[in-house]
């Protein structure tokens, strides 16, 4: 099956447009630490909602380097022998540097965009929950794209 590694910003909007989950890693002293994220998307850049407590908060309060990785139209291709498995995927992987957002107006924002990539609808956001709510933006620096076996 072939490979193909991709550039284009519009191919690689497509491809997140389709993705429910983004796994957002981060460095934890010597060490990886990784966790899989709602998310939205908007103009190269990620937005993630969060407690303000919490491992993930500390570890971006200290190294706000980022790399995440997602993918869309996953399907596993069985075979008869091990070594003839495989799969048919849609996948991003990049880096950028996430930022905390305060500001309620743009809380509100990010929080629409991420909704806007699980739903058509249009929703509220009450100011208590916006206070209670950690919102990392993520501007992205690199990203691309790789589709296998289609």
């Amino acid at each position: 099956m072939p490979r193909v590694y991709i550039r284009d910003l519009k191919i690689i909007e497509g491809i997140i447009r389709k993705a429910q989950i983004c796994h957002l890693a981060m460095k934890d002293g010597d060490g990886p630490y990784v966790i899989p994220m709602n998310f939205g998307y908007y103009d190269r850049t990620l937005y993630f909602h969060s407690g303000k407590k919490g491992k993930k908060m500390d570890i971006l309060k200290k190294n706000p380097h980022v790399s995440f990785a997602l993918e869309a139209d996953v399907e596993l291709i069985r075979a008869e022998e091990a070594c003839g498995f495989t799969a048919r995927f849609k996948s991003i992987a990049g880096s950028g540097r996430a930022v905390l957002v305060d500001d309620l107006q743009e809380k509100k924002e990010a929080l629409s965009i991420i909704m806007r990539q699980y739903s058509d609808r249009f929703f509220t956001f009450p100011g208590l929950k916006l206070e209670r709510v950690a919102i990392i933006k993520v501007d992205i620096t690199d990203m691309t794209a790789r589709v296998h076996g289609y």
